[in-house]
């Protein structure tokens, strides 16, 4: 072997085997790619603080790369929560009362970077229902006389059909509609029609005219933040409480908003699901489907969350004869799961009070449910109703929390068709025992806890089963 020039490389003497061929893809290529190499520097690391419902805090030390998806998912594994994707980072303006869910993809040092010192802004961790809700049914989130399609379009799509329409590049629905809309510089509102077209947001300045010449333009929404309002008409001097807004990017002020409002809350949903579905497009379904990536069963645009292996394994036993047997019956099985909770309350119906005496759970009616997360305990009913819309306005969110006109009674805060219902639940003592009810005493429950497990299980005189409860979680 002859010895090996200084400038000599391994590739220009080929009687010399190359002991790395893997990185070798050619002789004018770099011996290692980029991504071989060590970073030379590390990413930056920023303190963020994270609220929760019931005002504790927590700091965390994040890169200055995360997303909000990323902040929920740290949380969560610090905190041991379940993760059920609905997790949300929300951005609260305290000053001028708005809100917004920022989007999972979002990155939070740039959601930061557009916050202006006169203004008090916090980032809280909370669910959000309605995050995703109008992929799983988006016919209730656009209603007929608010929707129109290209002329060539069938008017009666489908429900993946409304989604491809609005996620597609070359087409995009229609949604009009009136609103009030602030007046720049004054304190006088206008009610005007409106449309939202890919081009951004117009109103009509004859009527309900959509010809050119009549419309005139309103905002778009590349360099904005669209945020609800929560204070209702208190700040604002909104004409109805279904406010929202457009903020400028690093704004000065409340100077600089473009301020709407809706009549109720079916249209407030309505122009502002739009508006996010046009401003995102495929990255808001992108991030929706996340949490089910990998998964069988999954195709686009028809998604069903999964159980899991453990869920379906779990079979309906019953031991009560000789010998076990299945429970096929589905009726049956829901029969024999409710008496197996009321034993197990029974055989737990003794507790020890503070002297280390037992004492009987029917003594403890009154107190017990508040231990529960579904229970706010001396709020009132606008703070009820802004908790609820916070969390989303799913059928089925709800919370139970005390009667401000009458303190014997309690209040079911439920959530149906966009609207928050109030049922009162009433106290009844029949031959000296003290009952729950809902329907004026046709069903009774023995305490709190009782009545919601009951509810979350039978629609019975409410509009919808409870499903999601608002809870103030800690941090």
């Amino acid at each position: 072997n002859r010895r090996i020039k200084k400038g000599d490389s391994i590739l220009e003497n080929p009687s010399i085997p190359n002991p790395f061929p893997e990185l070798c893809c050619s002789p004018f290529a770099s011996v290692l790619s980029a991504s071989l190499l060590p970073k030379a520097t590390s990413r930056k690391k920023q303190v963020i603080k994270v609220y929760s419902e019931d005002d504790t805090s927590r700091a965390l030390e994040v890169p200055s790369d995360i997303t909000a998806r990323d902040v929920c998912q740290l949380l969560i594994l610090k905190n041991h929560y379940v993760d059920d994707h609905s997790w949300t980072l929300f951005e609260q303006l305290t000053h001028t009362g708005l809100g917004r869910a920022i989007e999972d993809h979002e990155l939070v040092m740039e959601v930061q970077s557009n916050w202006v010192m006169e203004e008090e802004t916090k980032l809280y961790f909370r669910k959000n229902y309605a995050k995703y809700e109008f992929f799983k049914n988006p016919l209730s989130f656009f209603p007929d006389h608010m929707i129109s399609f290209p002329s060539e379009t069938s008017a009666a799509l489908s429900h993946s059909g409304i989604l491809q329409m609005f996620l597609s590049s070359s087409t995009y629905p229609e949604i009009h509609g009136y609103l009030h809309a602030k007046e720049q510089g004054k304190k006088s509102w206008k009610k005007l029609y409106f449309l939202l077209r890919r081009s951004g947001l117009y109103f009509s300045t004859k009527g309900t005219s959509k010809e050119p010449r009549h419309l005139q333009f309103f905002c778009e929404f590349s360099n904005s933040d669209m945020y609800m309002s929560l204070t209702g008409k208190k700040t604002s001097g909104a004409p109805t409480n279904y406010g929202f807004c457009f903020k400028p990017n690093k704004s000065g002020g409340t100077r600089d908003l473009k301020q709407l409002c809706a009549d109720d809350e079916q249209s407030r949903t309505c122009w502002m699901t739009a508006i996010r579905l046009l401003k995102y497009g495929m990255q808001l379904y992108q991030n929706y489907m996340q949490p089910y990536q990998g998964r069988s069963g999954c195709s686009p645009l028809n998604i069903t969350p999964m159980r899991s292996i453990s869920e379906n394994s779990l079979v309906a036993m019953d031991f009560s004869g000789h010998r076990s047997r299945i429970i096929e019956n589905p009726t049956e099985a829901l029969s024999v799961a409710v008496e197996e909770g009321l034993a197990w309350r029974r055989r737990g119906c003794l507790r020890l009070n503070s002297h280390g005496s037992p004492i009987a759970m029917s003594n403890m009616g009154m107190s017990i449910h508040r231990s529960q997360s579904w229970f706010h305990h001396k709020i009132s009913r606008e703070e009820a109703q802004r908790l609820i819309l916070q969390h989303g306005l799913v059928d089925g969110v709800f919370l139970v929390r005390d009667s401000q006109s009458n303190p014997k009674t309690f209040v079911l805060s439920l959530s149906h068709g966009l609207k928050i219902k109030h049922f009162q639940i009433v106290p009844l003592e029949d031959d000296g025992k003290l009952f729950y009810t809902l329907d004026d005493g046709h069903t009774r429950f023995t305490d709190l806890i009782q009545l919601v497990e009951f509810y979350q299980l039978n629609k019975g005189v409410l509009p919808c089963k409870l499903k999601h409860y608002c809870a103030r979680i800690p941090l």
